[in-house]
């Protein structure tokens, strides 16, 4: 009996302490640098592809030359039956941000 009572007194101690964890446990991560190209690569794909759901997304990497960067994604779509791959790059002006050209590739397998 006096054991139960260790454990009692001991999970009523643990259950009404307050919890002290790190308040960086709960610090909102940063967005990631292609966070935005994402949007627009998304809404792309829903335009090319409106009655297509996308089931998967990959940030392939980021190329610069010069003052250009290319942002590489690849969404991955289910239409129907037909699942796809679609590879979407977007060449803007790298201090602008200003998109000069989207480029959508339709892959299966």
């Amino acid at each position: 009996m006096k054991k139960f009572g260790l454990i009692a007194g001991t999970l009523l101690v643990l259950l009404t302490s307050p919890l002290h964890i790190p308040t960086a446990v709960f610090a909102q991560q940063e967005a990631p640098a292609y966070a935005k190209w994402s949007i627009v690569a998304i809404k792309e794909v829903r335009i090319k592809y409106p009655q297509a759901k996308i089931v998967d997304y990959l940030h392939e990497g980021r190329e610069t030359q010069g003052d250009k960067t290319i942002e590489k994604f690849k969404l991955w779509l289910k239409q129907s039956d037909k699942e796809f791959g679609v590879y979407v790059k977007i060449h803007y002006v790298t201090k602008t941000s200003k998109i000069e050209n989207i480029e959508l590739q339709e892959v299966t397998s």
